[in-house]
């Protein structure tokens, strides 16, 4: 009977505060939001709890009548303020080039509306194989399980839960607003301070497959 080849490597990663520092640019995005209507929004508060959905948050400071239209309004600001103040997290280039030193794709999975993810990519200098926006959690996990993806790469316990939805390693960093005790007790299978190690930790793992 032929040998089974092994699937080709597909590596998902989320983006804000994974790949990108986008904390900045949301800061901005939500001042102006703020100035443009009126209603008082805290975006030191906003950042420090990225991850879920942009209606989770806009809920907090809209009254329900409203919120479909600022989280629009946001959206359209979010290419005046966003990009120019983002920066690629430390390691961010490296493990995306790690996945393709091993032959391997990169897909990137993320809440983010996903016009806008993609004009992050584009603007950081980062190419993608995938790209996937407004997902959360368990549908992260129909996605990377979609596209093929042993490993998931993200900062939020939300990530976690995508990961264990599509069997994936759930790989996560602390870079987001979880320290790594939080994210090992939500059940990661790894957890780094950055991406910086993923190039030696995929290595690692490839290696012993």
């Amino acid at each position: 009977m032929p040998a089974t080849s092994p699937a080709p490597l597909t590596v998902g990663f989320d983006l804000d505060m994974t790949l990108l520092d986008t904390r900045p640019g949301i800061r901005a995005t939500y001042q102006a939001l703020s100035a443009e209507t009126g209603t008082y929004v805290d975006a030191d508060l906003v950042v420090t709890r990225l991850g879920p959905p942009l209606l989770d948050e806009i809920r907090n400071w809209f009254p329900a009548d409203e919120t479909e239209r600022a989280a629009d309004r946001y959206r359209e600001l979010y290419r005046d303020h966003a990009f120019a103040p983002t920066v690629a997290l430390p390691g961010a280039r490296a493990a995306v080039e790690a996945v393709r030193a091993h032959g391997g794709r990169v897909a990137v999975i993320t809440g983010k509306y996903e016009p806008n993810a993609r004009l992050h990519l584009e603007h950081a200098g980062l190419t993608v194989d995938v790209l996937v926006g407004d997902l959360w959690a368990e549908t992260k996990g129909e996605a990377l399980r979609a596209h093929g993806a042993s490993i998931y790469v993200g900062d939020h316990l939300g990530d976690i839960v995508g990961a264990r939805h599509a069997e994936a390693v759930a790989v996560a960093v602390a870079t987001g607003p979880y320290g790594a005790d939080e994210l090992s007790a939500a059940g990661a299978d790894v957890v780094l301070p950055d991406l910086t190690g993923f190039p030696e930790w995929l290595e690692r793992h490839l290696g012993s497959r």
